[in-house]
């Protein structure tokens, strides 16, 4: 029996979200409905998703934010518009930003049904590699939440790999305090400055002991940077 897909669907307006969800449980699909862009970051975080429908004007992070979001972490799942802009500027920012189709609403439900069953297709048919990044020695494997420096395993939380990730994905740029916060914790204002310099800490001692050259730079006043070029 064929494992069923799964959809995030981040819509703001409870109607449209409820029918839309309402319709894709009788195709067949799992969906999980969300209403605000901080609920679909968080959601994406926590886990895998076949396919996203993704409206602009979301409460909280908008849509543009989001899409850029996801694609940093997640280059492989189909990302659909589904918005009430028209606009060539929006729909042109949407793709730049990874976006994969753009549909301006109202739309048919059937015609929805059709672009999410091509895109699933696509997906299947054409997996794109899993995402690996690496930096001198260390190696981290998006996909499968696991991290290797000089061939052994570094053992991290998920709190700890998120935070390596996102530094090594900006690798060689200097990321401060709020970035880290908002961006690995989800919340600017509710992580103390002490818990991340706590966290890089941690990380220091898993990924950089032992090892060179060290990896985790401090930049003194800016924040944190991941490079393996010279200081």
């Amino acid at each position: 029996m064929a494992t069923k897909k799964t959809i995030l669907l981040v819509e703001d307006d409870p109607r449209l979200s409820r029918s839309l969800a309402e319709q894709l449980h009788a195709e067949g699909f799992d969906c999980l409905p969300v209403y605000d862009g901080d609920m679909a970051q968080r959601a994406v975080q926590q886990r895998n998703f076949d396919l996203v429908l993704l409206d602009l004007s979301l409460p909280r992070l908008d849509g543009f934010a989001l899409c850029e979001r996801i694609r940093l972490r997640d280059r492989n799942t189909p990302v659909i518009i589904l918005t009430a802009f028209s606009d060539i500027d929006s729909k042109m920012n949407a793709f730049a930003l990874g976006a994969d189709d753009y549909l301006v609403k109202p739309v048919h439900f059937q015609e929805l049904l059709a672009k999410v069953r091509v895109f699933l297709k696509r997906a299947e048919m054409h997996p794109l590699a899993v995402e690996r990044i690496t930096v001198a020695d260390l190696e981290i494997d998006l996909q499968r939440k696991t991290v290797t420096r000089g061939g052994r395993p570094v053992d991290l939380s998920p709190k700890e790999f998120n935070l390596l990730a996102h530094l090594a994905r900006n690798r060689g740029r200097v990321l401060s305090k709020d970035d880290l916060a908002e961006n690995v914790w989800d919340d600017a204002y509710g992580v103390s400055p002490n818990t991340i310099e706590v966290y890089i800490s941690f990380l220091r001692s898993k990924v950089d002991k032992g090892f060179e050259p060290k990896l985790i730079r401090t930049k003194h006043g800016f924040g944190y940077t991941l490079d393996d070029t010279e200081p």
